[in-house]
């Protein structure tokens, strides 16, 4: 029998405003600045938090408020900084995206970001300026449940540790951008190496002709994560990749997701993780296995040819007769095979909502968004596209243009809800590859339920199609379903699981495939939704949502002062 809707009013009540009473503000003091760093034992300049990088791992408890001073010391370049996986309810001028929420921090200026941790589960932090993603700044957000609280942990574990995976390039994000804009497009590449909370190994010092290569380099020294025989312990897995589609596997121990983009998952066991760029998940493992000997952790690309060597670190058993340091007798896992995309499918439809932690999708939505992805070309440059329209970022933030009435720091058309799906062929090369830009935006009608089906299609060369991870800010959305092939608006629909969708803030779009999502336009702001590989986006695969600007609070005058409010 349910407790009866007061007693359960009263409940919640209690709940909340022992949460507010509990509530701590957690400061950070950070400079951001470049410095010499060596993740792979190769020396280049790498954009570093108080002189590091990952930066510092913010630690907070559900209801904090969470204040940041940065500093921009990068001397000749801007800085953003997103906090991925925060709603920011009523602080949408806090989320750190350039062009859309804020103005970018100038160099030597001084900005604070300050908001509220409103859910627990593990969560990042990264640049959203230009391509500074790939250059270092990056880092975990770490947040435990509130004690006494509906969101209490559904699993038991005895320690946990947090892996924070990401790819690394030799080159300048300015040599990345300059080749991407270029006629012909010079590619990012595959990258160098594969890091592992900041530290990898490049295998190829000999090549390093103009920089140097020191194998010994503290830099890179390989990350130990010790465990007791017998215990549990929760991973906090993140991956910050600006490209790489990745595999993650603890050598010898299965592992058992619990929670993904911090919600938890019902229960599956994996032999390995796929996780995308953007994405994260909370797996536990077992100390069961024989504790003289170390393990391997391996991440290693999938969906992409990978000519990049597996990254390691190392698991080691308290009170076992190997030195932690040692490498393990074994080869390090190399992961499935990178082209099985229905492997990596799979993963996607097994994970859905924890029984006990279900919320239920509202059974239909008001809009339909049907998003045809494809790569295109404008003036002889590749970019990329959505329903035939690249994307661009306007000189004055949306958020600030709306508040401020300056309608024409944008384009005011709408980009195009849909395309001509009816007879599209999804896997041919098109007839006709170009296509135009704008910095136009979808209006949202606050308060309503949308859907955004986003389709993959075949590239510019035959027979190729890539995964594209999609982060949405400001919310979290159901995810009701994938498909291979070509989506049908009168088909597909009636597949979707509205029983127990998971609820995350980045999804992907597998090859040749279909994702659907639904979320609810009930955060007062204007919000990005994009690929969360940086090339892809840099080269317009994104949109931006608004809804209920009118709602949001004064502004802080420190986002504006660039594009139409210069001299505010």
């Amino acid at each position: 029998m349910g407790r009866p809707p007061r007693l359960l009013c009263c409940l919640f009540l209690s709940i909340s405003l022992a949460a507010v009473a509990r509530a701590a503000t957690r400061h950070q003091e950070w400079e951001i600045s470049y410095q010499f760093k060596s993740p792979d034992c190769a020396q280049k300049l790498a954009v570093t938090i108080n002189g590091q990088t990952p930066g510092p791992t913010i630690r907070a408890t559900q209801g904090d408020t969470v204040v940041v001073r940065v500093k921009n010391s990068l001397l000749t370049e801007n800085v953003a900084i997103h906090w991925h996986g925060i709603r920011q309810f009523g602080t949408p001028w806090a989320d750190g995206t350039e062009g859309v929420t804020q103005c970018p921090i100038l160099p030597g200026d001084t900005f604070t970001y300050t908001f509220v941790v409103d859910r627990p589960g593990t969560y990042m932090y990264h640049a959203h300026y230009g391509m500074q993603r790939s250059a270092g700044l990056n880092g975990l957000i770490v947040v435990a449940a509130a004690p006494g609280g509906p969101d209490a942990e559904p699993f038991r574990y005895d320690g946990e540790h947090a892996v924070l995976l990401n790819d690394w390039w030799h080159k300048s994000t300015y040599e990345q951008a300059t080749g991407l804009a270029s006629v012909p497009m010079v590619w990012v590449g595959e990258p160098q190496s594969l890091l592992i909370n900041g530290r990898g190994r490049f295998v190829n010092c000999s090549t390093m002709v103009a920089r140097t290569c020191n194998a010994t380099h503290p830099d890179c020294a390989t990350p130990v994560f010790a465990v007791v025989p017998g215990k549990s312990y929760r991973f906090r897995i993140a991956s910050v990749t600006s490209l790489s589609a990745l595999n993650f596997e603890i050598e010898g121990h299965q592992m058992t997701v619990v929670e993904a983009d911090g919600h938890y998952v019902k229960p599956f066991v994996v032999k390995n993780l796929n996780i995308y760029s953007g994405e994260t998940y909370s797996v536990l493992i077992k100390a069961d296995q024989d504790p003289n000997r170390n393990y391997w952790l391996a991440s290693n690309v999938v969906s992409r040819k990978p000519t990049t060597t597996t990254g390691t670190a190392i698991l080691s058993y308290y009170g076992g007769r190997s030195s932690p340091r040692r490498p393990p007798p074994t080869t390090p896992p190399t992961g499935p095979a990178w082209n099985d995309t229905m492997y990596r499918f799979r993963q996607s439809m097994a994970t859905v909502a924890h029984p006990a932690h279900v919320e239920t999708p509202p059974p239909r939505s008001d809009r339909t968004i049907l998003l045809l992805n494809t790569q295109n070309k404008i003036d002889g440059r590749i970019k990329w596209a959505l329903n035939n329209v690249s994307f661009t970022l306007p000189h004055t933030p949306y958020l600030v243009a709306m508040k401020n009435g300056l309608l024409g720091a944008f384009d005011q058309r709408p980009p195009p809800e849909t395309y001509a799906y009816q007879g599209y062929d999804i896997y041919a090369v098109q007839k006709n590859p170009n296509t135009t830009t704008s910095d136009g935006l979808y209006r949202l009608q606050f308060g309503s339920v949308v859907d955004v089906v986003l389709q993959n299609a075949n590239m510019l060369n035959a027979n190729s199609s890539e995964t594209h991870p999609w982060h949405l800010h400001g919310h979290d959305f159901w995810v009701l379903g994938y498909g291979i092939g070509r989506f049908d608006p009168a088909v597909h629909p009636a597949t979707y699981n509205l029983k127990d969708p998971i609820l995350k803030n980045t999804v992907a779009v597998h090859p040749y495939g279909w994702t659907a999502l639904r979320f609810k336009a009930d955060n007062p702001g204007v919000w990005a939704f994009h690929c969360h590989i940086e090339a892809h986006f840099f080269m317009g695969m994104g949109i931006v949502f608004e809804e209920g600007v009118e709602r949001v609070a004064a502004l802080p005058q420190e986002i504006m002062g660039c594009g139409k409010t210069k001299g505010h």
